[in-house]
């Protein structure tokens, strides 16, 4: 009935990831501009920020840790 194969179920989970990384970037971006209390915007902004509080007191291991996932994605596209 089903025919998954795990390259089917990696290029639907890829084309999912191209749709979010963009609409979480401009959610991140208008909650920085509009601040936590914008409606859904805001709350995207608050969990980001508070996952970014967990990983690292100051920030730095988070800063460290996001520009290793960006660069590991941007090299996978290529």
């Amino acid at each position: 009935m089903f025919n998954l194969t795990f390259s089917k179920i990696k290029n639907f989970l890829n084309k999912v990831i191209d749709v979010l990384i963009p609409v979480v970037t401009v959610m991140l971006l208008l909650g920085i501009v509009f601040g936590p209390s914008a409606p859904v915007v805001g709350d995207i902004y608050t969990n980001v920020s508070s996952i970014l509080a967990m990983l690292g007191e100051d920030g730095l291991l988070a800063l460290v840790a996001i520009v290793i996932i960006i660069a590991y994605i941007n090299k996978n596209k290529e």
